[in-house]
């Protein structure tokens, strides 16, 4: 048993970890954040200011830290200079070996314009792990699996509709078929391969894990099956994607007041050029499934055929 520590754990992604690790019971499990929030928690929570390395690194020794598991959303430089801070706080503590940096997705892409703003962010703190003495890792799961089952399955995360609209029977897909092979993790199985990840003796620079591999025109069949009826069809070509030009589709303007639209448009432009070239399916050959194969997950059909009826 060791203490482990979840930079963000009041968070959607933290949150489902923080619950894994209360779960399954083997590991003393801290929420690390910058407020206390309102409510009771089942696991202690310490806020700290993310700016100071020196009270950080007191914080991890006093509460005798041994893994930190960030999950600080890359979204500026200030998040990202913090996750850096942890990491120099992490490797001046007596007590901490460990460090999961803030990935929770997809491989940064070789091809520059491939990449997101965010995938830049992060890449400081992979050069500073490295630098350090401690064990680090990231995840990598594919696309949450949880879009295409909320409001109708139990998750934290913020609604976001990506190719496939349940809510109003349309999709737009990627490329000219949508049939890429494209890793799906619900955020839940996600959160038993970090747990389980814990009892391995070595971590390499990146781990593995999904809930099903399957692509985004066989999600729609099931999509359709669950709903009852036929969707809405088109097809985003690569080219339009390059452009950053995506379908609009019916659930789009909801998410504009805390998604602005060229940001959106941006991101699921960049999601399709990832899923048509191949970035975002993660292969079973040495992923966390192989290693732990009596964790079961949820499958696609699972999580999308909770709309059934609806």
């Amino acid at each position: 048993m060791v203490t482990v520590a979840v930079i963000g754990g009041t968070g959607s992604v933290g949150k489902t970890i923080v619950d894994a690790f209360l779960a399954e019971g083997t590991h003393e499990v801290i929420i690390i954040t910058r407020k206390v929030p309102e409510g009771k928690s089942a696991a202690k929570i310490l806020a700290v200011d993310y700016t100071n390395v020196e009270q950080l690194t007191k914080t991890l020794e006093e509460n005798n830290i041994h893994t930190i598991i960030s999950t600080i959303v890359m979204y500026d430089p200030a998040a990202a200079q913090a996750e850096r801070n942890f990491i120099a706080a992490a490797d001046k503590s007596s007590c901490t070996k460990r460090f999961v940096a803030s990935n929770w997705g997809n491989a940064t892409p070789e091809d520059l314009s491939l990449r997101l703003e965010l995938n830049g962010l992060r890449e400081p703190s992979i050069a500073a792990l490295r630098k350090t003495g401690l064990e680090w890792t990231q995840f990598y799961n594919g696309l949450f699996l949880d879009y295409y089952g909320m409001p109708h399955i139990p998750t934290y995360l913020t609604p976001l509709v990506i190719f496939i609209d349940m809510a109003h029977k349309t999709a737009a897909l990627p490329g000219s078929t949508g049939d890429e092979l494209v890793s799906f993790t619900y955020t839940q199985d996600l959160g038993k391969f970090v747990v389980a990840a814990m009892g391995l003796k070595y971590w390499g620079e990146a781990l593995h894990c999904y809930s099903e591999n399957t692509s985004f025109s066989r999600l729609l069949q099931m999509a359709e099956e669950a709903r009852g009826s036929k969707f809405t069809v088109t097809f985003d070509p690569v080219e339009n994607l390059a452009r950053d030009e995506v379908t609009e589709m019916p659930s789009y303007p909801d998410l504009y007041p805390y998604f602005p639209k060229p940001l959106l448009m941006g991101l699921l432009a960049k999601f399709g050029l990832w899923a048509v070239n191949g970035i975002m399916v993660v292969p079973h050959e040495g992923s966390l499934n192989e290693k732990f194969p009596e964790i079961q997950t949820k499958g696609v059909k699972d999580v999308v055929g909770a709309w059934k009826g609806k």
